[in-house]
């Protein structure tokens, strides 16, 4: 069955959000929520019923030696609020350790230096690193 997935890097400020193609296969950078300006939970709603799916990848933050710290314990604090808000969501967890490393890197490769526009894109880059790895471990 053909599958479309939203996926998030949740941050204390911004989150980062990626979606897939309907085949399950690619994944693209969507936008960056502002947790500052908008209402979160009330965003990824409405970009699911945009994107018209109810899966979400949830990359969560580890330690390199496999150990979770307190932003692990905010980020499923934040999960358990999504599916009590958003009915019949299904939600996967993604051990996303260097995502924000690496897309970090790709945008200075593709010459995006610049703090704040590196800010305004480095998250939602971070969600579709998190998606891509899901995807290619579900294939």
């Amino acid at each position: 069955m053909l599958k479309k997935y939203l996926s998030l890097d949740v941050g204390d400020v911004r989150i980062g959000v990626a979606k897939s193609d309907i085949m399950g296969i690619v994944a693209t950078p969507l936008e960056v929520i502002d947790r500052k300006k908008v209402k979160a939970i009330k965003r990824i709603e409405e970009l699911c019923k945009q994107e018209n799916t109810k899966a979400l990848v949830v990359g969560i933050p580890k330690s390199l030696d496999g150990s979770e710290k307190r932003q692990a314990e905010k980020v499923r604090e934040f999960i358990e609020k999504l599916k009590l808000s958003i009915e019949g969501l299904e939600i996967f967890e993604v051990d996303e350790r260097l995502t924000t490393v690496s897309a970090d890197r790709i945008l200075n490769e593709i010459n995006l230096k610049g703090a704040k526009e590196k800010r305004k894109v480095v998250d939602k880059v971070a969600a579709a690193i998190i998606l891509q790895s899901f995807l290619d471990a579900k294939r």
